[in-house]
């Protein structure tokens, strides 16, 4: 198992809250993670399995009373109510590190720990690999604050295959065995997120109507969400496709970008940006399935994007810190992809699917620079070019390979 990011963040959380809650989409690494990094100090007991999924429900009570402390229960949005029971027994016996709860429904599962485990828990998140993780350096991986514009060059032999990054993604089973078919693995996951995570929820009919959404969603991944168009295009209510986008977000598919707003005294674009939460699962979804194809069509910039934007997010949630991240785009004409905020100042990224860089793809970035000031820090540009340099005065150029640490 390659290491991951956030194991510090977990053992922090376990010295300090009596319970630690680890959420993430399906697939992401929770369960392989926690049984390799504490099988051997916590006893384990998955809600999948229907005899334990059984007794829980039954005698959520019993259960708890019964089983062996430390432990880790997985899947605990299985058997909800088990949640007021075990803060029960942490207000009986205070005790950092009891248990450790996993759950891949986060719509589901964040209702219920807010009412019966706050102040109890300490609540993070595992996404798929960032590609720091993808490469082996999930150890080594750097805050977005020691990462921005402090480039480090990689080996030669470990330079990036964006064409297996973008088209694979970067779920860690299918990022990690190459043996495994592309796209019978999205096809699978894609079927099973449906059948599992979507079918159970009130707010969802019909199944082909809601996948027609997902493949909606794919098609505007990098751009402005305009939920009006796509209902209009789907042909349901624009009350059902803000229901199912909530669904996709809080279930960890999809991540909505906020535009930056203070101060800013020009008019500004209120909507947020929409980008799927793996490349690999949107390429599947746009029925693209070959390098040449991707690369010599309309998505590869969005694409390319959507694999940056979601690197950063990785990186703020798995050094458990919250994601200070948005974009920037005024109606006059200017826009910025990326706007990072740390420590009070503005660091502007723009993303380019491009190795050949020229003058004019830093114009947004002069041009923020200039009107927003003393608030701007730094600003880069991140591409396909293989080398680090400085694009013009106070505007650096960033490799994709500076991602890897």
């Amino acid at each position: 198992m390659k290491a991951r990011t956030i194991i510090p963040i977990i053992n922090r959380g376990l010295k300090t809250f009596p319970a630690v809650v680890l959420t993430g989409p399906r697939q992401s690494g929770k369960t392989t993670l926690l049984q390799q990094e504490f099988g051997k100090t916590h006893n384990y007991y998955n809600l999948e399995n229907p005899d334990v999924r059984m007794r829980a429900k039954n005698d959520p009570n019993g259960f708890i009373q019964h089983i062996k402390t430390p432990c880790i229960i997985d899947e605990v949005q299985y058997v909800p109510e088990l949640l007021s029971y075990i803060k029960t027994e942490i207000d009986r016996k205070r005790k950092a590190g009891n248990f450790i709860l996993t759950g891949s429904q986060n719509f589901t599962l964040m209702q219920n720990i807010t009412q019966s485990l706050a102040g109890r828990a300490a609540v993070l998140s595992l996404l798929p690999f960032s590609i720091s993780e993808r490469f082996g350096y999930g150890r080594k991986t750097r805050t977005v604050e020691n990462l921005i514009f402090q480039n480090k060059k990689i080996n030669k032999t470990e330079k990036l295959n964006l064409n297996d990054m973008l088209l694979r993604g970067n779920y860690p089973e299918i990022a990690s065995n190459r043996k495994i078919d592309r796209d019978l693995w999205c096809g699978s996951y894609i079927t099973t997120y449906l059948e599992r995570d979507i079918r159970n929820l009130s707010q969802v009919g019909d199944l082909s109507t809601f996948e027609v959404f997902l493949r909606a969603i794919a098609v505007r991944t990098g751009q402005i969400l305009d939920l009006s168009s796509i209902a209009k295009e789907i042909g349901v209510s624009f009350t059902t496709v803000k229901r199912w986008l909530s669904l996709l977000q809080t279930g960890y598919q999809v991540f909505l970008l906020t535009p930056y707003y203070k101060n800013i005294n020009k008019r500004l674009v209120k909507r947020p940006k929409i980008y799927f939460t793996d490349t690999g699962l949107a390429t599947y979804l746009l029925g693209l399935h070959y390098a040449e194809t991707l690369f010599s069509g309309q998505f590869l910039g969005p694409i390319f994007e959507t694999l940056v934007v979601t690197d950063f997010w990785k990186r703020f949630l798995h050094h458990g810190q919250a994601p200070t991240m948005y974009y920037l785009r005024t109606q006059d004409g200017l826009e910025v992809d990326m706007v990072l905020e740390l420590e009070g100042k503005l660091n502007l990224i723009e993303i380019k699917s491009t190795a050949t860089i020229r003058p004019e793809h830093a114009l947004s970035l002069k041009r923020a620079r200039r009107d927003l000031g003393d608030l701007v820090d730094k600003a880069g540009l991140i591409s396909f070019h293989e080398e680090s340099f400085k694009l013009t005065d106070g505007i650096e150029h960033i490799p994709i390979s500076s991602l890897v640490f």
